[in-house]
């Protein structure tokens, strides 16, 4: 068995659908910090079957619009002092801007310097459409 050690302050991204953790570091650009970051993956859950967790230490903010993008059956865990302080679940964002990008050779940011922008066009198959060309995101 695993032992991965409970953390004193910061935050514990956990029920994230298994295989998605790694997307999830690199979107939050995790691999920038200088503290303790530890991912989890295929952990068992009673719930789900498997899972993956992110445990990161000394950090208590994340963009919770790119978490919800990625799983927004995750739960953001804030732990202070060795204690459970607050638990969110994200939504399901309505904008996201500058986390992906068109992929439409024809589109304006494919040009332009502007703000790669997706607004949410289906929230029951989490669909997105570019704001400038309606280009539909492919996962």
């Amino acid at each position: 068995m695993l032992n991965i050690d409970s953390i004193e302050n910061g935050i514990v991204i956990d029920h994230i659908t298994a295989g998605r953790g790694m997307k999830i570091y690199e979107l939050l650009d995790l691999q920038r910090l200088d503290s303790c970051v530890a991912i989890i993956k295929n952990a068992k859950s009673g719930k789900f079957g498997r899972k993956d967790i992110i445990k990161i230490e000394g950090v208590t903010d994340i963009d919770l619009d790119v978490l919800g993008f990625i799983d927004d059956n995750a739960t953001v865990c804030t732990i202070r002092n060795g204690r459970l302080v607050e638990k969110k679940k994200p939504d399901l964002p309505k904008k996201l801007v500058n986390i992906i990008s068109c992929k439409n050779p024809r589109c304006i940011t494919s040009v332009e310097q502007v703000d790669q922008v997706f607004l949410l066009s289906d929230s029951a198959s989490h669909r997105y459409r570019c704001q400038y060309c309606e280009q539909e995101y492919k996962k």
